[in-house]
């Protein structure tokens, strides 16, 4: 697992780079955070990011959390104090874990695990929900392309489905395809007989 390290302080850095070599973590990147922080990242391609900030500022706090969205990678961050308001923006920015006055060699290897597992279990509730609203979509387009084929064609709701579906079939496409087909030609058409 590659894993970049960004922490203003070589020191603490060391330690980082001690821990997690310690728990068998050896292909690591140093990440200089007075560059630019998403070209380096994009450049080392890492699994997993780790920071540590000592004494964040709103304004620091705030570029790390912006770079957090954009990379979709799990992000642990160290921080040696925060508020309410600090943490509530992590979460929010897709921080995996946010570790307030908790840096220590041995919780390094746990932590950056629970920061993988958050972020495998949201990335998966993210590919369920979007699963969800296109299913949600689909049903929705059957539906109008129903009430249209009714209305038109004078069918019964069985019938309709049932004509969608065979024609699905016979293109080799999606009744939703189908479907959005129709209402799409039903709202340039209108109600031209």
């Amino acid at each position: 697992m590659r894993i970049a390290i960004i922490d203003t302080s070589t020191t603490r850095a060391a330690i980082i780079s001690d821990g997690l070599r310690d728990a068998g973590l050896g292909d690591l990147a140093l990440i200089d955070p007075g560059g630019p922080l998403l070209a380096q990242l994009e450049a080392a391609r890492p699994e997993v990011v780790l920071v540590n900030l000592e004494n964040p500022s709103r304004d620091v706090l705030e570029d790390f959390f912006a770079m957090s969205r954009a990379l979709a990678r799990p992000i642990a961050m160290f921080v040696d104090q925060s508020d309410a308001e600090a943490t509530a923006a992590a979460v929010d920015a897709g921080v995996s874990a946010y570790i307030v006055d908790g840096l220590a060699k041995q919780r390094i290897k746990p932590v950056l695990d629970l920061a993988v597992r958050r972020f495998q279990a949201f990335a998966r509730l993210q590919r369920e929900l979007a699963e969800a609203k296109s299913a949600l979509a689909d049903r929705q387009a059957v539906d109008r392309a129903k009430a249209i084929l009714m209305k038109r064609r004078g069918l019964d709701e069985p019938a309709a489905y049932a004509l969608l579906r065979s024609h699905a079939m016979q293109s080799n496409r999606r009744i939703a395809e189908i479907a959005e087909a129709i209402v799409t030609s039903d709202a340039l058409m209108g109600d031209l007989p």
